[in-house]
C-alpha cells in the first residue's frame, strides 16, 4: 500500500488563480487513475467544490476539529493523493499548524509524502513569501508556481532580483502555468464543471452539453500543455503512483491515446 501523499496548494496573497491549479492536478490525477480527495478551505462557501464536488470536503482549516478531519484519515481514506486548496492569506498559518501538529516531522522522516505548489504573484511581496514558507519545507517537495492565466504580463519581476529570492529555497522547482483564452477560462467558469469534463463536452454526471467547439479547442491545447509540466516534474512517481500504459492525453472525448508524432 503507497504511503500518503498530500499537496498544498497556496498563497499568502490572493488574486493569483491558486484554485485553477488545483483543478488541473486533480484532473491531472483523475486522468491517471490516481485515488484523490481535495480539502476546499475556502470556508463556508468553498470555490473548489463547485467544480469537483464529488470528491471535495469544505473544511476550516484553522479549526482543530477540520484539521483532524484531513489528517487524522490520511492513512485511513481510500484515496492515496490528498489535494489541500488553501485559502487566500492562510499559506503559512496553515504550514505553521503542520509543523505545530508534527505532520512535517512525519514527511521528513518519510511517512508522508509532502509537496507544496506555491502559486506566485506579480509582485516583490509575493516574492517575500518564499522566504516566509523556507523555514517549512524540510522533507517537502516544493514546487514555485508562475501562472499565466490571469495575464499575459503577469510576471515583470527584475531578473536578478527573482533569482535572490529564488535561490533562498535548497531543491525547489520552477513550474509554468501557461495563459488560457480569456472567453474559454470564463466559459469554464459559468459551466462549473473539471477541465476535462468541458473537453469532453459533458457535464457534472456525464451527460451530454453543449459547449462551444472553439473554446473546447483552446482549453484542450492550454491543459495539454499543463499536463506536460506536471509530466516533465514526474508529479504521479512523486506521488507513489506508477504510470501503466501510454501517456494519457486530452482529447475531444476525454481521455485518448497520444496522437503519433
Amino acid at each position: 500500500m503507497p504511503k500518503p501523499a498530500v499537496i498544498v496548494v497556496g498563497a499568502d496573497k490572493g488574486g493569483v488563480g491558486k484554485t485553477t491549479v488545483s483543478r488541473t492536478l486533480l484532473d491531472y490525477f483523475s486522468a491517471n487513475n490516481v485515488p484523490t480527495r481535495a480539502f476546499d478551505t475556502e470556508f463556508p462557501r468553498g470555490t473548489l467544490k463547485r467544480f469537483h464536488p464529488d470528491i471535495t470536503e469544505i473544511v476550516d482549516m484553522t479549526t482543530t476539529a477540520d484539521q483532524m478531519k484531513i489528517f487524522d484519515t490520511l492513512n485511513s481514506a481510500a484515496p492515496s493523493v490528498t489535494v489541500i486548496d488553501v485559502r487566500a492569506g492562510l499559506l503559512s498559518p496553515a504550514l505553521a499548524s503542520l509543523r505545530d501538529i508534527g505532520f512535517l516531522d512525519a514527511a521528513q522522516s518519510g511517512q508522508i509524502t509532502f509537496a507544496v505548489f506555491h502559486i506566485l504573484g506579480p509582485s516583490i511581496a509575493s516574492l517575500d513569501e518564499i522566504a516566509e514558507t523556507a523555514s517549512f519545507m524540510h522533507g517537502a517537495k516544493y514546487f514555485l508556481v508562475k501562472n499565466f492565466i490571469n495575464n499575459t504580463s503577469f510576471f515583470e519581476w527584475d531578473q536578478a532580483t527573482y533569482k535572490t529570492y529564488f535561490h533562498r529555497i535548497k531543491d525547489a522547482t520552477e513550474l509554468t502555468i501557461p495563459k488560457l483564452n480569456e472567453m474559454a477560462f470564463e466559459q469554464v467558469e459559468v459551466s462549473s464543471v473539471p477541465f476535462l469534463k468541458f473537453v469532453a463536452n459533458k457535464g457534472h454526471h456525464d451527460e451530454p452539453a453543449n459547449y462551444s467547439f472553439v473554446l473546447r479547442g483552446y482549453v484542450r491545447h492550454w491543459l495539454a500543455n499543463v499536463w506536460s509540466e506536471f509530466d516533465r516534474i514526474q508529479l504521479t512517481d512523486i506521488v507513489g503512483k506508477e504510470r501503466s500504459g501510454p501517456r494519457p492525453t486530452v482529447s475531444g472525448a476525454g481521455i485518448g491515446a497520444p496522437p503519433e508524432k
